[in-house]
Formats: C-alpha cells, sequence, structure tokens
C-alpha cells in the first residue's frame, strides 16, 4: 500500500510540471517548440541527462505588445532556450487590423533568430503601418 502511495504521489508532481501555458498567439512548431516533460525537481536531474536525447528547443514565456509614440503596435515576445545547444529557428510575424485581418505588407518575410542555449532571449517586432491592432506569429525550422 506505501508503495502504491509512493508511485501515486510521484505521477502527481510529475503531472504538475508537464503543465504548459504557451503564448496563444506564437505557433511553435515541431522541432522548434520545446518536447520536455516538464521542469519540476523530481525530474529535473533526468531532463539535465537526456536534454539532447528528448529534443528540447525554446519556449515563448511572454508575449508583449505596446503602442509606440508615433503610433504604432510594437510587439515583445520573451523566450528561453531550454536546450544546452543553441538553437536556430525563422520566424515571421503577421499584423492584424481592428476585424482580425491580415494587413498586407511587404515586410512580412521570414526572419532569422538564433537563440543560445539555457538563455534566454527576446525578439522585437513593429507593426508597418499604424492601423494593426493585433498580430499572428509563427516559426520554423532554418534549414
Amino acid at each position: 500500500m506505501k508503495k502504491l502511495e509512493f508511485i501515486l504521489i510521484g505521477l502527481i508532481v510529475l503531472a504538475s510540471g508537464c503543465y504548459r501555458h504557451d503564448e496563444p498567439r506564437v505557433h511553435l512548431r515541431e522541432g522548434v517548440g520545446s518536447d520536455t516533460p516538464g521542469s519540476n525537481i523530481v525530474t529535473r536531474p533526468v531532463r539535465h541527462a537526456f536534454s539532447a536525447l528528448i529534443g528540447e528547443r525554446i519556449e515563448v514565456t511572454k508575449a508583449v505588445t505596446r503602442m509606440s509614440d508615433a503610433g504604432f503596435l510594437e510587439l515583445y515576445v520573451n523566450g528561453r532556450n531550454e536546450s544546452y545547444n543553441t538553437t536556430r529557428f525563422r520566424y515571421r510575424v503577421e499584423w492584424l487590423d481592428q476585424d482580425g485581418l491580415l494587413i498586407e505588407t511587404k515586410t512580412t518575410t521570414w526572419q532569422p533568430m538564433s537563440a543560445t542555449g539555457k538563455s534566454p532571449f527576446t525578439i522585437k517586432a513593429v507593426a508597418p503601418r499604424t492601423n494593426a491592432v493585433g498580430f499572428r506569429m509563427d516559426t520554423r525550422k532554418w534549414e
């Protein structure tokens, strides 16, 4: 009975460490986003030992927008590379108007990004027009 309780408590701790709350406006594609089973105290030693094996990459922790003094929407995306290696990827920001429609511009292109291992990173983007009120961000592997 004690062994069953110990296993049950261990599973609860592991499951609570697996909960992730990603930023819904930023899409991390396979090969870019983190595949970790969690980062709680129980799994941390195992995670360090098998970081390369389980394919850890980056995680987005926060995406914040603010209006500049000139009236342009600015985007700041904060994240962390959970891998021990530098992760290279590309990202694209698409700007949306008040109706949620895409604002067509020539500046909506894939941008290169490099995140150093076990370090935070920041991406900053500025809307090309003053009528932008929202955004979508997409990522893909650097090929």
